[in-house]
């Protein structure tokens, strides 16, 4: 089949190797110059499992706090009546439990192998480390994340609860001074550079075959014949099928056919900075529980991830939400970093759905799939997605179940 690709952040480029691996002509639409530009370019890093992770599912991790200097979400410039609805459903939901949680995380496992197997097949050095650490300030922040630990082992993910002495010994560069009730430790847990694994699978899918035209928008859908109208042309590209994996550009496009995701844009933040210090320094990631945010070490580079914003893409940096990134990092590992020079602030959008899990398959609409709305997990779950949506095209039942991601989400 002649498929077309929207979209060449970390779920597009994946859905194009997958496809093309099962001989498909594929094609990836993409509005930026490069691959990785937008969502993908400075994300957290953060593979399976993927419940623990900032802002994975409702409910999944201490409440979001809405006012205050303590706050983990805000509501920045440019919010509307649309992101305001959002958020009161994904308070909503988190109250009703669990959901699709151990269905996200049983996918997370398959796309953490699938991910370790495509790099080992085609030797891509994405900067990875193996193991995690749930950093627990106080009890509260134990209780609060039972819902998630449970829905891990009813995953068959391996969890520990350890105390600060042992978490001490598996992240040496831990402030002794900073107070830790415990951790929780995830030794089948993963990390690595997002940006990295996409553009070196880029580089493979193209060498391969795949074609890549960058700089190009498409401004609308067609099913008369199946493909897309890209800005400046009056008729469409023909293609058998059409797959979606542009995030927020994905749900501008299908209003036209009567479907409407419940999607928003949750920005989030990163620091990276050189490594200063190699002891002072995390070994692989860890996760401030309360504070919600992340901390792992890429190659020769530190990253803090976290915070949670809605309003508008364009909207200045909010330099509060970035004096927390510092802080937290200075509160667990200060001298690891270089943070005088060389620092790489970064915004960037996380398109979710308020359940939290993303839509893979069929739209409805034929020869329309979608593969779009992974939020704060779209490295964790692109390569199993990608794997999916490839069985599907082909009429396979995919090696995971994803029934229970409740796919029918259109409103």
């Amino acid at each position: 089949m002649k498929i077309a690709i929207v979209g060449a952040g970390i779920i597009g480029v994946t859905t194009a190797y997958e496809l093309a691996r099962d001989g498909h002509e594929v094609t990836v639409l993409e509005q930026r110059n490069a691959a990785a530009e937008d969502a993908s370019f400075a994300a957290a890093g953060l593979l399976a499992p993927v419940l623990p992770t900032p802002w994975s599912l409702p409910g999944m991790a201490p409440a979001p706090r809405l006012l205050g200097a303590q706050s983990t979400v805000r509501l920045g410039p440019g919010f509307g009546r649309a992101d305001v609805s959002w958020l009161w459903q994904w308070k909503r939901l988190a109250r009703r439990g669990p959901g699709p949680a151990t269905a996200l995380e049983r996918l997370a496992q398959y796309s953490l192998e699938r991910t370790l197997q495509i790099a080992s097949e085609h030797e891509l050095d994405f900067e990875a480390s193996p193991g995690r650490l749930l950093l627990l300030r106080t009890e509260q922040d134990r209780t609060a994340l039972q819902p998630a630990l449970q829905c891990l082992r009813d995953a068959g993910v391996a969890v520990q609860e350890i105390d600060a002495a042992a978490a001490q010994k598996l992240e040496p560069g831990l402030c002794p001074e900073t107070p830790l009730a415990g951790a929780i430790s995830l030794p089948g847990a993963a990390a690595g550079n997002c940006r990295l694994f996409a553009q070196l699978l880029r580089q493979g899918t193209q060498a391969g075959g795949v074609h890549f035209a960058f700089g190009t928008r498409v401004e609308r859908l067609s099913t008369s014949p199946t493909g897309v109208v890209l800005a400046g042309e009056a008729t469409p590209q023909r293609f058998d099928a059409v797959v979606l994996c542009a995030g927020m550009a994905s749900a501008a496009l299908l209003p036209a056919f009567g479907l409407r995701l419940p999607m928003t844009a949750v920005h989030g933040y990163s620091i990276s900075a050189p490594l200063r210090e190699d002891t002072h320094a995390p070994q692989a990631s860890v996760v401030d529980v309360q504070q919600q945010i992340s901390i792992t070490r890429l190659g020769l580079r530190v990253r803090v991830a976290g915070g949670a914003e809605l309003g508008s893409a364009d909207a200045e940096h909010h330099a509060p939400t970035l004096a927390r990134l510092y802080r937290t990092l200075n509160d667990w590992f200060p001298g690891g970093a270089q943070l005088s020079t060389g620092v790489q602030a970064w915004r960037g959008a996380r398109t979710m759905l308020p359940d939290g899990a993303p839509v893979i398959g069929a739209s409805g609409v034929p020869g329309l799939w979608l593969n779009t709305g992974h939020g704060t997990g779209g490295f964790a779950l692109a390569s199993g997605s990608a794997r999916a949506i490839a069985d599907l095209v082909a009429q396979r039942n995919p090696a995971v179940d994803l029934d229970g991601l409740g796919m029918r989400r259109f409103g």
